[in-house]
């Protein structure tokens, strides 16, 4: 379904007050749109929301091996983003880059080994287990919790470092400057309620603390039926392009030279009142038989390669809680 379509779509169902679960590229051409109980198209959880039973399986050994590009390959792009920022294109870009993944899960087994907020099994497409909230509204309030910073947990004063590190703060002041005025294209009284609260994950390799914040609005009286406009008018997510928008997505184009596809474009469920949605980062689509993991971080002029390539090889994981 192509943009006009997917927005007016979006929002006949909020006139009617119809619940809907949708997914939204990256680069915001194509969409789906499903009855939030289609389970043979699509599986998902947000939150306390869910469309699935989880089944009794027994635990086994997870087989994970990895290969991602090159420090070389990763570099080339890299050196183009910096170039760009220096020139004043751009003050922060979200660069990524794909990672090949051999395991002996499948995408169903990863969906449900996953502990994550947000869980979503598209057919034959992606498996994505996200950490990261797009915007949820509840009763026409809009909020957003940008995430920005990600660090090793089990480093010496891990939380401390990452609170404390200027690369990390600017890259964070400018994400949520970008999402206060993202939410002021749809919503008034735009505030920042919470400014760089720490989460910890548990993943399969090790545990990581990611740096959030919250940021709200109020929406006008008639929001449902605006439903679509209200969405696409954030797209995409600030968190995982940068600033300024526009050309830090050319930019994009230029440097990953690859498809994201749906990767760290949007999911969401729709009941008909209040909405719940998350970015798709944490994702592995399916390609050629083969699995294929996305990751990035975002590249700042305070930025070094050498950790940037770090921070995309960490963020390749499974959310699965360990038997410490």
């Amino acid at each position: 379904m192509k943009r006009k379509q997917t927005i007016a779509a979006m929002n006949e169902r909020g006139r009617r007050n119809e619940p809907f679960v949708f997914v939204i590229d990256f680069e915001t051409t194509t969409a789906k749109l499903f009855r939030p109980d289609e389970t043979d198209k699509i599986w998902w959880q947000a939150n306390k929301q869910s469309n699935f039973a989880r089944p009794v399986s027994e635990e086994k050994e997870i087989e994970w091996e990895t290969k991602p590009v090159s420090f070389r390959q990763y570099k080339k792009g890299y050196d183009l983003v910096q170039h760009h920022i220096h020139n004043g294109d751009t003050y922060l870009l979200n660069y990524t880059q794909p990672t090949t993944v051999k395991t002996n899960l499948s995408p169903e087994e990863i969906f449900h080994l996953s502990e994550a907020r947000y869980k979503v099994l598209l057919r034959d497409e992606f498996v994505c287990f996200s950490p990261e909230i797009f915007v949820q509204i509840d009763a026409g309030k809009i909020s957003s919790f940008p995430m920005k910073g990600t660090m090793d947990a089990s480093l010496p004063n891990a939380k401390e470092r990452i609170l404390n590190d200027s690369k990390e703060l600017a890259e964070h002041n400018t994400i949520v400057d970008l999402i206060r005025n993202d939410l002021s294209l749809v919503a008034e009284n735009v505030t920042v309620e919470k400014f760089r609260y720490l989460e910890r994950l548990k993943t399969n390799q090790r545990d990581l603390w990611q740096v959030s914040s919250k940021i709200s609005g109020d929406l006008p009286e008639n929001y449902t039926e605006q439903i679509g406009d209200i969405i696409f008018k954030m797209l995409p997510a600030g968190s995982i392009c940068g600033a300024p928008k526009k050309k830090t997505v050319e930019i994009i184009r230029a440097a990953e030279n690859y498809d994201r596809g749906f990767y760290t474009g949007i999911f969401g469920y729709f009941d008909g009142l209040n909405l719940d949605s998350c970015v798709l980062i944490r994702y592995m689509e399916t390609k050629d038989e083969q699995l294929i993991y996305k990751s990035g971080g975002g590249v700042t002029f305070l930025s070094n390669a050498e950790s940037e390539y770090e921070e995309l090889l960490k963020k390749v994981y499974i959310p699965v809680f360990r038997k410490d």
